[in-house]
């Protein structure tokens, strides 16, 4: 048969199989007596070979190589293509999530594109100074007035972004600004944040956990209970850190704990007080260091933090409690106890 057959049979052209034996993968069985190209059905069905291996991604030299070697091992091969694909879908993938973060961000001109994918270049950017700077660039405008020199303010990084970066984020000082600029966006960053929780890398979800605790939303600190409830402990011990300082009495159990634990005890203790700031809460943070400091399973070490803690407790309960502790066997606790007391005194 002649090459506008095969090509009508294949669904391959005719300037396609001409290349095809120009490679030498095809190679007409004769010509015709007026000179023209002649296939056979063997022909055929070599061309549907041909197509079949390059629809996985082959080379023309790989599908050469495929269907004439007789000991070519397509399991290497195979395995190449594997990775390239998924390097390819990967790149693409990334591609599709900057392009709907730049429509989200409803640019109004090419200007506007320009800057948002330069942030977003900035933020995926292996120098944490370029991260850090694209991070402070980041946050939305504030709500000044248009003027004519600026007559409109470009339009923020998309807060996926934003989160999808602290989120991702190891270095402490560029995760510092990518928090700020999260807190600058209002409670569009909660939802998003709370998704990191459930994440299975635990340096996710403290990430995720001390980003909630620097949106000042009500929505933020509906999650952080939410939070105060998590398996993981330092997912806990952010989230009552952050409750504390909130005003929310729940944490006052974690935050004893964390002081009696050594995990992050100053801060806890930090906690408390503002809590403390409450007269009727304050008796009850006293009671509950009291109570860890009487206990004989308490150590020497975590007794002084107890007094430290009791330290930044206002209220006639704790300074009580402070005159006990002055008289202690341990010469620490005794001193620190007798040095809160004098301070006291003195105001």
């Amino acid at each position: 048969m002649l090459i506008g057959e095969v090509a009508r049979r294949s669904g391959v052209s005719a300037r396609m199989l001409r290349h095809y034996e120009s490679l030498g993968l095809v190679r007409p069985t004769g010509r015709s007596g007026s000179g023209y190209r002649e296939y056979s059905d063997a022909n055929i069905r070599r061309v549907f070979h041909i197509e079949s291996l390059r629809s996985l991604g082959l080379s023309l030299r790989d599908v050469g190589r495929a269907l004439d070697d007789p000991g070519f091992a397509p399991a290497e091969l195979v395995d190449d293509l594997v990775r390239r694909t998924r390097e390819r879908i990967a790149a693409e993938t990334e591609l599709l999530t900057r392009l709907r973060r730049i429509g989200a961000a409803e640019p109004a001109g090419w200007e506007e594109v320009l800057r948002i994918t330069a942030l977003l270049q900035g933020l995926g950017s292996p120098s944490p100074e370029t991260r850090q700077r694209a991070a402070l660039e980041s946050a939305p405008p504030g709500p000044a007035t248009p003027s004519a020199e600026h007559p409109s303010a470009p339009p923020p990084v998309p807060v996926e972004a934003l989160v999808e970066a602290v989120l991702g984020e190891p270095d402490p000082i560029v995760a510092g600004a990518l928090r700020w600029a999260l807190a600058q966006t209002g409670a569009t960053a909660a939802p998003l944040l709370a998704r990191g929780l459930d994440s299975a890398d635990p340096e996710v979800r403290v990430r995720a956990v001390r980003s909630l605790a620097e949106l000042p939303d009500a929505g933020a600190t509906a999650l952080l209970r939410e939070a105060h409830a998590h398996p993981d402990p330092a997912v806990r011990g952010y989230a009552a850190l952050a409750l504390g300082v909130r005003g929310v009495a729940e944490a006052v159990p974690t935050l004893v704990g964390m002081v009696v634990e050594e995990r992050n005890d100053a801060d806890a203790a930090d906690a408390l007080g503002a809590l403390a700031a409450d007269p009727a809460r304050a008796e009850a943070i006293t009671t509950a260091l009291v109570d860890r400091l009487t206990r004989t399973t308490t150590t020497p070490p975590t007794r002084r933090r107890l007094t430290q803690a009791l330290a930044d407790i206002p209220g006639p309960a704790a300074t009580r409690a402070l005159a006990e502790l002055s008289r202690d066997p341990d010469r620490a606790v005794a001193l620190t106890a007798t040095y809160v007391l004098g301070l006291r005194a003195g105001r």
